[in-house]
């Protein structure tokens, strides 16, 4: 008899064996790949919540001048590391809803870290360096992946059926800078997804679209 709810959690872990992928691929109306935006899909309702733990690093670290990476996707309650790779000081703070919070002056091969409790997105900048911006998407599902150079993202073992999935991106000219689509996820395979999207022009540090 109690092997029952071992195996229960053993098929909560393991996922549906009829699971399947969405694969993104985002562009702008110019055909440049779209690189740094989020894809989710939220849970549906009354699914198991378990503990989430994404592949990378939670880690912005400041580097070149730059924030690295541009964007971060993180779990509610991740801890994110800040380390300064620079040879000089950086003040890095957030005045966001989701997180404010400051990390006063530190130099070079110092970290400081932040506790990320609340959904939502956090921008991120330096008090020193104004052309210093990152962004920190919070997020409450497993199923969420940020697209690479060539525009693509892919998000495995989705439940096959119809679903709705959500891109941002901090640039988006859209509300909030998000938009959904629908998609049916197959028993097996991916559900390709070839989309365009309009982003602002971003500062000229993080390059143009």
């Amino acid at each position: 008899m109690r092997l029952l709810p071992a195996l229960l959690l053993g098929l909560l872990v393991a996922g549906p064996a009829w699971a399947g992928d969405l694969a993104v691929s985002l562009k702008t109306p110019s055909g440049k790949p779209v690189a740094e935006a989020v894809v989710t899909v939220a849970l549906a309702p009354g699914v198991p919540r378990m503990p989430i733990k994404f592949p990378w690093a939670y880690r912005m670290a400041q580097k070149d001048m730059s924030f690295s990476p541009f964007v971060l996707v993180v779990p509610v309650g991740a801890e994110v590391a800040f380390p300064n790779f620079d040879p000089v000081l950086h003040h890095v703070y957030s005045f966001s809803p989701a997180k404010p919070f400051e990390l006063k002056l530190y130099g070079r091969d110092e970290t400081r870290r932040v506790k990320f409790d609340r959904l939502g997105i956090v921008a991120v900048g330096c008090n020193i360096h104004d052309d210093m911006t990152g962004y920190i998407r919070v997020v409450d599902t497993p199923f969420a992946a940020k697209t690479n150079a060539a525009g693509e993202a892919v998000i495995t073992g989705l439940p096959a059926g119809p679903i709705t999935f959500t891109v941002w991106h901090p640039y988006l000219k859209a509300p909030r800078n998000e938009v959904a689509h629908t998609a049916v996820i197959p028993g097996a395979g991916a559900a390709r997804q070839g989309l365009m999207i309009d982003l602002r022009a971003p500062p000229m540090k993080h390059g143009g679209y």
